[in-house]
């Protein structure tokens, strides 16, 4: 029997793709089908950069409704009423002092497809992300990053908070 293979979400990243595919089927769908109409009316089809282009479009769309349906399919929400909020887990956010830097940072730590480093959220699969899991105020690690060493402290911890 296949093992199923899932990711995990928090339930705002799961709704993210969730709406990202309505979009893409609904609104983007019909933009893209009003684009190849225009591209056609232009005629003389062997020339026709604009019909490449919708027709470009429409691939795209098309390729990113079936990897979004793909990635619901698999998705595992996480059920974070199960988890205590003064642990570091999968939809907490954190905050380390860093010792190098000497200040402290912010780190949501979200599911693999949600990361996004800029915004301060990490996956619980990166260096950081998964030395920090299951740590609770006060508790050092030691990253191995590949920047070098990295060692954090645990200030706070808290559910996070959906602020869409």
């Amino acid at each position: 029997m296949e093992k199923k293979t899932t990711t995990k979400y928090t339930a705002e990243g799961y709704q993210a793709l969730v709406d990202e595919l309505a979009y893409l089927k609904g609104e983007k769908t019909e933009e893209v089908k009003k684009n190849l109409a225009y591209a056609r009316s232009l005629g003389d089809f062997s020339e026709n950069s604009e019909l490449d282009a919708a027709k470009d479009e429409q691939g795209q769309v098309a390729a990113r409704i079936a990897e979004l349906e793909e990635l619901i399919k698999e998705a595992e929400i996480i059920n974070e009423s199960d988890m205590r909020d003064d642990v570091v887990n999968l939809g907490s956010t954190v905050t380390v002092y860093d010792y190098e830097f000497e200040e402290e940072v912010e780190y949501s730590i979200v599911g693999t497809n949600e990361a996004d480093p800029m915004k301060g959220k990490i996956s619980d699969k990166s260096p950081i992300g998964s030395e920090l899991i299951g740590k609770t105020v006060g508790d050092e690690v030691t990253v191995n990053t590949p920047s070098g060493e990295l060692k954090l402290k645990v200030v706070h911890v808290e559910r996070t908070r959906n602020n869409g």
